[in-house]
């Protein structure tokens, strides 16, 4: 990863840009796109992700992983998690988790955020863009429970050091999912998911509810226990309540 390297002073976002290599076949396997600032962040929900520049990680990688099918492609967001997580574990204290599908948290404060967007011909992933977002230098947001490396370890960080080795934890844990690594993986995310296990309360359909994550299954839909009973949410259907 990272051959590849496009560096932006600014752009819009670095998902657009990756679409717009691809489109014109102009990125390899493993192609980065690092932005100083984007304007036009994206995140889970549709949600935007805004942040000072200059002071964070925003970038994205091109990823072939035809070895997956469209059923598979949830092992990758997998990957991609616990490739960042580690980031975070080499350099905060401990707390730090994956929030489900993809957020990163140091307790209950968000550190980043993970978009993947995938393209499948036939019954195989054909490219997968890879948006990943980190607060690093930044301490002051305008979104409520975020935080970031400087704010919760009180030193300011090399970005271009946190890029390569971010890069490095995405290229192992990448390699280790292409060599069969999915179960493996998975447990490993299940070990380190926010809130795993825990009763706490929810948002569905409106109401307020009493859960307990009790795991995420091949599809990626998060697995709840509610009212005795398991059921099982996409993206959108569930919400995490801070009370």
């Amino acid at each position: 990863m990272g051959q590849q390297l496009v560096f932006l002073p600014k752009c819009a976002s670095t998902n657009t840009v990756a679409h717009e290599l691809l489109n014109k076949n102009g990125a390899t396997d493993g192609c980065v796109i690092v932005a100083e600032t984007q304007t036009q962040g994206r995140g889970q929900r549709g949600n935007t992700w805004n942040v000072e520049p200059g002071k964070n990680i925003t970038l994205s990688v091109i990823l072939k992983p035809t070895f997956l099918t469209a059923q598979q492609q949830f092992s990758l967001s997998i990957a991609v998690a616990l490739g960042t997580l580690d980031l975070l574990k080499a350099y905060l204290p401990p707390g730090n988790t994956i929030k489900w599908p993809n957020d990163l948290y140091h307790h209950d404060w968000k550190v980043g955020g993970i978009l993947i967007e995938n393209a499948v011909s036939g019954k195989l992933l054909q490219h997968s863009i890879v948006g990943i977002g980190l607060n690093i230098n930044q301490t002051a947001f305008p979104q409520p429970r975020a935080t970031s490396f400087a704010e919760q370890s009180g030193r300011e960080f090399p970005l271009p050091a946190l890029v390569q080795q971010l890069l490095q934890n995405l290229e192992h844990r990448y390699l280790a999912l292409r060599s069969g690594a999915q179960d493996a993986q998975k447990q490993e995310y299940l070990q380190h998911l926010f809130r795993y296990q825990e009763w706490h309360w929810f948002e569905v359909n409106g109401a307020r509810v009493l859960g307990q994550i009790a795991g995420v299954d091949a599809s990626g839909r998060l697995a709840v226990i509610l009212e005795q009973k398991l059921q099982f949410f996409q993206f959108q259907e569930i919400k995490y309540l801070f009370i």
